[in-house]
This record gives C-alpha cells, structure tokens and sequence, in this order.
C-alpha cells in the first residue's frame, strides 16, 4: 500500500502571516465539503467517504508522504524511511449524520500540519512518521467497534465483514464496491516492534477545558462502552377495537424499557446509558405496534461497574416484558474495554504543554475514539482540543483557530521531544 520510499515532494510554504490553526481551520472546512447529506453525513465507505480518502491522500503526498488506501478503506501516509522505526499519529474521516466538521477530521489535518512543520524546519526523526486517516470510528454504518483502527493493531475480527447496514448490504460487499480487497483486511496489522507509540488529537466533545479556559488538555483514559439492540415483539391489532387490558403494546413495553434504561444510567455520578435510537412496526397512526427495535449505548471507566449496569438493564427489561405479555431479546453489537494512556507518551504532552507555556491538565474522555483500538498494537496518547460549550455530534460544532494552531504547536513539540527521548536512550 505504501511506496518503499518517501516521495521527495516539499511541503507547501508556510507564509509568515498564515498561522498552523488558520491552515487546520481551512483544511477541516475543505474536507467538509464531501457529504453524503444531510448536512454533514459522511458514513463509512460511502461515495463522501471516497472522496474525503482521496482529497486526504493527495494532502499526504503534496506533504512530501508516500500514502495510499488500505483494503478497509484508511488512507495512510508515511514520512521519513520506509522501514524501521515509526511513530503512528491518526484519527478518523467518517462522521455521524449530520455532524460537525471537527470530530475525526481535526486530528488527521493537526497530524498533516504537524508533519509539514517539521518537514520545512528539517528536523532530524530517529524514526518515520505514519499519518493515519481511519475510517469506521463512529460504527455508525455497521454493526462492528472501531473496525479500521483494530485492523492497523492487527485485530480485525473477519465476522465483521458479514454484518449488514440498514439497506442489507454486508460489509463484504461495500469494501469491494469501494474499490478495496475485504480479504486482505487481516493482513493490515503494524509490527509491533516498530510501532513506538501512537498520538491522537481530538475535539473534547465535553465542556471542562472551555470553563477552565485552556486551549488543550491531555487525555488520562477512555470510557469502556457496551451498546445492544434491542427487540420488543408484541401483537398489532385496531387501536380503535382492542381493550387496553388485552393490548400486546410493543411500543408501550420499550418506552417503559427506555425508562429503565435511563434510571439506571443515572445511579451513578460515573455512569451513561442511551437509547439513541427506536423503531416501531408497523408505524401506523390507528394500529398497535407489534415490534419496537431500540439500541443501548452503555459508558463509565470502570468496566466492572458496566457489566454490572448492563445486566441490570436487561433484567429490568425483561421483568418489564414478562409483566406486559410481550418477547424481549438483546443482542450485544460492541464491548470496548476501558483504556488508559500511556504514561510516557502523555507526559510527552504535558512537557510540550508546559514548553508553550500551559499549566497541566489531564481529562478522562467519555467518548471512544481510535486511540482504545491502537493502545492494543503500542503505547497511546491523546491531546483534547477545547470546543464551543463541550458541543459535539452537531453542525454546532465549533473550535478556534488560536486552539487549532496551540494544538498543532504541542504536537510538534511531543514529536521533538519523542524524538530526543529515543536519541538519548
């Protein structure tokens, strides 16, 4: 996929008056250009998918990287020698419906700048760089858990290919229609033994750093997440002719599941849990619904506390259906572990925090991201870019281009002081 030598393309100059966040704000708004709509919807291997993979190699290669697209549709680039050593840097281009243009794309474009700073200043890197755009980090498409990132840790679980999207199309059969090889989704995993560490810069999709005032913070952890789907089967029949105490109400049982759901979510200060989404069959004004299909999303840092809360939900659930005479399944979709970072790789962070002048601060992420899947292949880390009021998964979705540029600075400043690390050792 990559070429065995690093193209001998220079970076675009920078010009004196054009700041590292002014090129970050104008690639992020560049790339959101591709939708599939509404606003902006760019799901895994869809035609926006393509077209944001392609713009986002061209970028590599104008940078001077060898890139390509792999056979689970990421784009990565590679700067500096094609064996050896390689510090991986990376976040995700597939987005929610109607997202913001911030969540994935700002990372893989702070990675890019980063890369093209250190190019003009020539920096000497005891290791390559791997630029990395993934693509299937929201799961949003498919029923899999952070596909593409774990085919990069070497862990891509082959059953995924066979999952199915809303339309009945199977995995299998998008990664062939988006012009790659499913078979070879196996063979993408990084050597461990080269693979240094992996950073990740992300929007914080939560409010701390815009009410403490800080630019950036450095991620300590992410939450372990258990989601499910649900299916409640009861009967149809005249909404104008059945009792009400001989009705089989599909959608009358999940409301008072999605009710429990919530109570139980909110047990603890440290605990989530969301139904994002219900569909009710056959969706007629004058008929009882017969079934309700809903998800469980499922969030806290302890993973004991999770399966704990996840079993009292599908008790609950099915205390609910047996009262109301109606069928109750559940089908776990996704069991992400709760991750903590590297401690040497976010100290890196906080030294180049503090080099630009920033006081230390270290946040627990609630949301995933594609650093979990990666922490499995090296040591992770991550940097939180503060946003507009902690808003996320919404056009809302804001962040300024003075925060894009002191992200980008620390970056490039963790990557000189990796490299003197690994120089000194």
């Amino acid at each position: 996929m990559i070429d065995a030598a690093a193209r001998a393309v220079k970076p675009p100059p920078m010009t004196s008056n054009r700041t590292f966040g002014e090129r970050v704000m104008r690639l992020v708004d560049d790339l959101a250009r591709h939708t599939d709509g509404p606003g902006l919807t760019r799901l895994y291997l869809s035609p926006a998918h393509r077209a944001t993979a392609e713009a986002v190699r061209g970028l590599m290669e104008a940078a001077g990287m060898s890139a390509g697209i792999d056979a689970v549709g990421n784009v990565a680039g590679r700067f500096g020698p094609a064996d050896g050593p390689v510090l991986l840097i990376g976040s995700h281009i597939d987005s929610v419906v109607d997202a913001g243009p911030f969540d994935g794309p700002l990372g893989v474009v702070a990675g890019l700048v980063a890369i093209e700073a250190l190019g003009r200043e020539g920096v000497p890197l005891p290791f390559a760089i791997e630029l990395l755009a993934f693509g299937d980090e929201e799961n949003v498409r498919f029923p899999t858990n952070l596909s593409t990132s774990y085919a990069v840790a070497g862990r891509y679980d082959p059953a995924w290919l066979e999952g199915r999207d809303a339309d009945g199309v199977s995995l299998r059969d998008a990664l062939r229609a988006f012009g790659t090889d499913p078979e070879g989704a196996t063979a993408l995993g990084r050597d461990p033994g080269q693979a240094i560490g992996y950073l990740e810069v992300h929007i914080e999709q939560g409010p701390v750093l815009e009410a403490e005032n800080l630019p950036v913070g450095v991620v300590s952890g992410i939450v372990g997440i258990s989601r499910a789907r649900c299916h409640v089967t009861g009967e149809a029949g005249h909404a104008g002719t059945v009792p009400m105490t001989m009705r089989r109400d599909a959608l009358a049982a999940a409301a008072e599941m999605i009710g429990a759901v919530e109570r139980i979510g909110a047990r603890r200060s440290d605990t989530v849990a969301t139904v994002g989404v219900a569909r009710p069959q056959p969706g007629a004004v004058n008929v009882i619904p017969a079934r309700v299909d809903f998800t469980i999303d499922a969030r806290t840092p302890d993973d004991v506390v999770r399966a704990a809360m996840m079993t009292d939900i599908a008790a609950e659930c099915r205390a609910i259906a047996e009262r109301r005479g109606v069928a109750f399944g559940l089908e776990s979709t996704m069991e992400s572990p709760a991750t903590p970072m590297d401690p040497g790789l976010t100290a890196a962070l906080e030294a180049a925090m503090a080099a630009s002048g920033l006081p230390p601060r270290r946040l627990v992420s609630g949301a995933g991201h594609d650093a979990v899947a990666m922490a499995t292949l090296c040591p992770a880390a991550m940097l939180f870019v503060r946003c507009l009021k902690g808003i996320s998964h919404n056009p809302a979705e804001s962040i300024t281009a003075e925060d894009a540029d002191m992200a980008v600075r620390v970056l490039v400043e963790a990557i000189k002081g990796i490299a003197r690390s690994r120089q000194g050792s």
